[in-house]
């Protein structure tokens, strides 16, 4: 791992710390965190004509499971797609890969998202605050943001000198998980550090079946555990701030690691001899992936007394292996001399660079204008083969305006420009040559796919833009319509792809003469919200006119095991629906909220969905609440999807019942947060629609009892 420049960072901002002896000379107001948190929420809903769901701190412990897509899934609109052992990535009204951006202090993460064996690198237990905008973000975020974001945003420091922190400890009976995390924090003047490491280890899932029926082959499952879903992460990070005046910086760096087990079945083809149970649920065995992901952001912002500039860096490597034991397709292809059973290796480096200046000269305008900036390099290696390497620079130009005449009504709107270059190389591949010639192909057979990837080189620009408006007429009405025209650029698994796909078992082709995504969305919402009532209805509908999706050919692969030629193709395409929440209190303690979510697709070309089209489901939530003690039973109803586009099974509804309590105690002067919760408490069987595991006929995990415990701690200091 690369985490030995954590800790000279963190010796670093504490020796600063401690040298630092101005006064901050901005005012600082003490106000009840409560009032701190709705001023914020109400105010960023103001702000944005789309909608958006501030999620805090209490929502985070009370949903925590380790896995910060799991706990987000919880917000209507907003689904986890899995990818078996602790994996899991964003899909945000069944839009999902590299349609949605993940943001931290200002940069966007980026790893292998464009795979649906591959997950986020964040540590949930340093997540504090999240910020989602659902719908088309492309304005503000680049190209990447046509689906929506989920920006995770730093807490906001204490105003008092202190040393503060906090321990965790989680517990999950499902696949026996232990995990903790430490945070320390340092408060001095004009400086603040904060530091924290969290580690999870867990093993082989339970799943509530004996056996799975993988194309008319029915296997066995031992003990009703996964074999070789085991695991473990370690994350470490370090965020610290300096602000004096009117300038304010920041740093932070993190590295997280996991080490995750693939089960047999879900990683090539089924073998009822590999799945036999060898008395240890805990251990990893070959294949298995490892996954570092290093980042480093900064901050550099100055506040002049009618505008305010910031300036945001970043660097991040993202490096990943598959392991397996070597396996030749081909017959003539020799293992390699060093790190035979080295599948695949990708190692991606990005540096970021992104500069806004916002003006708000008069109480009616507010104008915004902005610069980003991305390079990529992504080499491979491994015995395997199936992305190129490639070099890949992004970069746009945006300006947005603000024109609120008065605190009820407001009208945004604005453009962005982006320019981007994919610069692939070519690959050849000898073994398969040599393979084919043994077979008896002919030349033109062998020259149509000697060459497992061409050369690609190609520039992509286009325009994005946004008009909205936002009427506030009293505190309980809330009304918000957005329209906007977004692009993406293809990713270089779209253009140059080309090869056996393990984890979705098909030989996935890109096609180098693509053109960008381009498509029209709009979106409304209205919101209510008066004595102890809350209603928010938010439709939404997209089209465009050249969505890039896998699509079956016909053609049967050459390549062995491969079956047939999956190609990335563009097609008119068209979403729509909607989430709707409501809230009640009642009897002084006691709350109950209905809400439920829907989302259709089509594939106009074909007249058939799309695919990882997420089902409609409704929760029902009844909570009670009485000073230190918080208790709620949830019933999750998911409706069948039959809805599948092709290649995909249709997946049936089900019912869930999920219980919890969370319980604040006093304990040596601090409080103590203790959560103990219950998910799928009737060990229901029952499939994800957009489940990586789905495929296999692999259930979704059963009966989980979790058990999570907060201590925070702070002192005073001069």
């Amino acid at each position: 791992m690369q985490i030995g420049v954590i800790p000279v960072m963190l010796l670093w901002v504490c020796t600063l710390s401690a040298t630092a002896q101005e006064v901050d000379t901005m005012k600082i107001i003490g106000l009840e965190e409560v009032s701190v948190s709705d001023s914020y929420k109400r105010t960023n809903h103001l702000r944005s004509a789309q909608p958006v769901e501030i999620v805090d701190e209490t929502f985070l412990s009370e949903h925590f499971t380790g896995n910060l897509m799991h706990t987000l899934q919880h917000i209507p609109g907003i689904h986890s797609m899995n990818i078996g052992s602790g994996f899991s990535k964003p899909v945000i009204r069944g839009m999902g890969f590299n349609r949605i951006s993940v943001t931290e202090n200002g940069i966007k993460q980026e790893g292998q998202q464009w795979g649906a064996d591959h997950g986020l690198e964040i540590d949930a237990f340093g997540v504090e605050r999240v910020m989602i905008r659902k719908g088309p973000a492309s304005l503000l975020y680049g190209s990447d943001a046509m689906g929506g974001v989920i920006e995770i945003t730093h807490p906001f420091p204490p105003a008092e000198n202190q040393l503060f922190g906090e321990a965790a400890l989680l517990g999950k009976s499902v696949n026996g998980t232990l995990g903790g995390s430490l945070m320390v924090g340092l408060k001095r003047n004009n400086w603040y550090a904060r530091f924290r490491f969290s580690e999870q280890h867990f093993g082989d899932y339970h799943v509530p079946t004996d056996t799975i029926v993988y194309l008319t082959q029915r296997l066995p499952i031992e003990k009703r555990r996964l074999k070789n879903t085991a695991g473990f992460e370690r994350d470490a990070s370090l965020f610290s701030a300096y602000r004096k005046g009117h300038y304010y910086a920041n740093l932070a760096v993190s590295n997280a690691y996991q080490k995750v087990g693939f089960f047999m079945g879900a990683h090539g083809m089924p073998d009822g001899n590999r799945l036999k149970d060898d008395g240890d649920a805990r251990n990893i065995e070959l294949p298995y992936s490892t996954v570092n992901h290093l980042k480093m952001t900064s901050r550099q912002q100055y506040m002049w007394e009618e505008s305010i500039g910031f300036w945001d860096i970043g660097y991040q490597n993202n490096h990943r292996k598959e392991l397996s034991r070597f396996h030749t397709h081909y017959g003539t292809q020799p293992p390699p001399l060093t790190d035979p059973d080295k599948e695949l290796e990708f190692s991606l480096h990005t540096f970021s660079s992104s500069v806004k200046w916002k003006t708000f000269g008069s109480e009616e305008w507010e104008h915004t204008v902005g610069w980003d900036l991305q390079y990529q390099q992504n080499r491979i290696a491994g015995y395997s083969f199936l992305v190129p390497e490639y070099n890949r620079l992004t970069s746009g130009a945006l300006w947005l305006s603000t024109w609120k005449p008065g605190p009820e009504f407001s009208v945004s709107g604005g453009l962005r420009y982006d320019y981007g270059r994919l610069d692939a190389a070519a690959f050849r591949d000898p073994y398969l040559e040599e393979y084919l010639q043994r077979l008896g192909y002919s030349e033109e057979e062998i020259a149509g796919y000697r060459w497992r990837s061409y050369a690609v080189d190609r520039s992509f620009s286009d325009f994005s833009g946004s008009l909205g408006v936002v009427w506030n007429p009293n505190e309980a009405h809330l009304v918000k319509v957005n329209i906007g025209r977004s692009f993406r650029l293809p990713g270089a698994n779209e253009l140059a792809a080309n090869g056996v796909h393990h984890g979705t078992f098909r030989h996935e082709q890109g096609d180098a003469s693509l053109d960008s995504e381009r498509g029209w969305q709009v979106d409304a919402s209205y919101t209510y919200e008066r004595g102890g009532i809350y209603l928010s209805l938010t439709p939404f509908g997209s089209w465009f006119g050249n969505y890039i999706y896998l699509q079956p050919t016909g053609e049967w692969s050459v390549l062995p095991h491969a079956g047939q030629i999956y190609r990335y193709s563009g097609a008119q395409a068209v979403f729509a629906g909607a989430e709707l929440e409501f809230g009640i209190d009642f009897l002084r303690r006691w709350n109950y909220q209905v809400s439920g979510e829907y989302v259709y697709s089509r594939n106009l070309d074909e007249h058939i969905p799309l695919p990882f089209s997420p089902p409609a489901s409704v929760r029902n939530v009844l909570t009670w609440e009485r000073e230190r003690v918080h208790l709620y039973a949830e019933l999750h109803s998911i409706t069948a999807q039959n809805r599948e586009s092709r290649n995909e099974e249709p997946t049936p509804g089900t019912h869930l019942w999920n219980m919890g309590a969370t319980a604040t105690v006093p304990v040596a002067g601090t409080e103590v947060e203790i959560t103990l919760s219950a998910q799928n408490l009737l060990n229901t069987k029952y499939f994800n629609h957009l489940s990586f595991y789905r495929k296999v006929e692999i259930p979704e995990p059963g009966r989980n009892f979790q058990l999570f415990i907060k201590v925070p701690f702070n002192t005073k200091i001069k």
